[in-house]
């Protein structure tokens, strides 16, 4: 009898999604619930949601419109008063003019950042991403067929890429920067000098757009943000996306924005329209509330948030190997835990990678944490501080014990 060979068929997915890696935040958790799930006390410092339940006030718009009967599809980009309010807010805030129809509202953040991209982005064109960077911009690069730069701060600058740095690396086919201030994962915040130094880089480069990430704007321990959009020569080539889940404890209502000159704002509507149309119309009437109700509670969050930072930055002081830059925004800490790696486990595997380290960490000292190979810092880890803080303070006692066993 003859053989014959089975071939298997080739993968049905597509190469964009074979190509895409799944977000290292959402898969740390997922492994921090797993564990938990058959019993064991994780504490989860992996997930960037703070630890507040949403403002009572927020809570209640969302009721009465509930109880009002909005129910039903809203507009794209939002409904007209959550734009006008958001308006509102960047005059406020921010000093900023905008009119509704430079405003898209969206499910999320993330969905704006990803609106964004795919509207500017062509294949090939360059992306200068300021790392250590937010998990999800190079694949968000990666999905619009555009090629990622990063471009790396120094630890000794608080790993803020530098005007000089930025002019180095722009070329011909360099069509957008992305970056976050205050930065995930490291807390880094440009200052009004930096950024007016970087603004001067765009302007020598009109073909250069940026997003500018400032979802983190409330959670600020260094007093003034200021947005790139505020420096005239590049405001019409800024695009701002901010949100509510961090300053206002609003993660699972899924609400973000954009705002840009108007045909980037009708380019973002136009994808969105064939993706998820609307976001939420209860989700947007909550939002509405929130930006009505000022910053008073985003404000009251902050400084529980600076409370945390200081107790965590005290502990890891004391743990041999550490190097702790003192974050001034967001809620993370972002140590080097280069020391670490090379080192031999208590079971004879070897700490190679931060990843490493993350998973040793996670199944020795039950902490979860996200290692830094995914914001493009993999000398790094990531640990955040929207916990409580006898939370906090047994999981860093546990770090410090396990990485003792190294």
């Amino acid at each position: 009898m003859s053989s014959t060979t089975t071939i298997a068929p080739a993968s049905p997915l597509s190469s964009r999604i074979q190509a895409m890696h799944e977000s290292a935040t959402i898969a740390m958790a997922k492994k921090c619930r797993e564990l938990i799930a058959k019993g064991f006390d994780v504490i989860n410092l992996s997930f960037g949601e703070p630890d507040f339940q949403t403002p009572q006030y927020i809570k209640d718009a969302a009721k009465e419109a509930l109880d009002k009967g909005f129910t039903f599809y809203t507009p794209v980009p939002g409904i007209p008063e959550l734009r006008q309010a958001i308006c509102d807010k960047f005059k406020r805030d921010n000093q900023l003019d905008f009119q509704p129809n430079q405003i898209v509202v969206s499910t999320g953040a993330k969905q704006a950042l990803a609106n964004a991209v795919l509207s500017l982005v062509n294949p090939g064109d360059e992306v200068i991403v300021f790392s250590p960077y937010w998990v999800s911009y190079e694949e968000m690069v990666k999905l619009a067929e555009g090629t990622s730069v990063p471009l790396v701060g120094t630890l000794e600058n608080d790993y803020k890429v530098t005007a000089a740095q930025l002019e180095a690396a722009i070329t011909e086919r360099t069509k957008l920067i992305m970056y976050s201030s205050p930065c995930n994962p490291t807390g880094s915040v440009f200052s009004r000098q930096e950024l007016s130094e970087i603004a001067a880089v765009m302007a020598r480069h009109p073909q250069v757009f940026a997003l500018a990430d400032e979802i983190y704007e409330y959670i600020n321990f260094v007093g003034e943000h200021v947005s790139l959009a505020q420096f005239p020569e590049v405001k019409d080539r800024v695009i701002t996306v901010n949100g509510f889940s961090k300053g206002y404890a609003m993660t699972g209502w899924r609400l973000g924005y954009l705002a840009a000159r108007q045909d980037i704002a009708a380019a973002c509507e136009k994808m969105q329209s064939q993706i998820t149309s609307g976001t939420c119309s209860i989700a947007q009437h909550a939002g509405l509330a929130a930006l009505r109700g000022g910053r008073a509670s985003a404000d009251e969050m902050v400084e529980a948030y600076r409370r945390r930072r200081d107790l965590v930055l005290d502990i890891v002081k004391d743990i041999p190997g550490l190097k702790t830059p003192t974050p001034s925004g967001a809620f993370y800490v972002f140590p080097d835990v280069s020391a670490f790696l090379g080192r031999t486990a208590p079971d004879g595997s070897i700490i190679s990678t931060s990843m490493d380290l993350a998973l040793y960490l996670l199944n020795d000292g039950l902490v979860s944490a996200v290692s830094g190979e995914a914001f493009g810092a993999p000398e790094c880890m990531r640990f955040s501080t929207a916990a409580a803080d006898d939370k906090l303070v047994e999981a860093f006692r546990r770090v410090k014990a396990s990485l003792a066993k190294l």
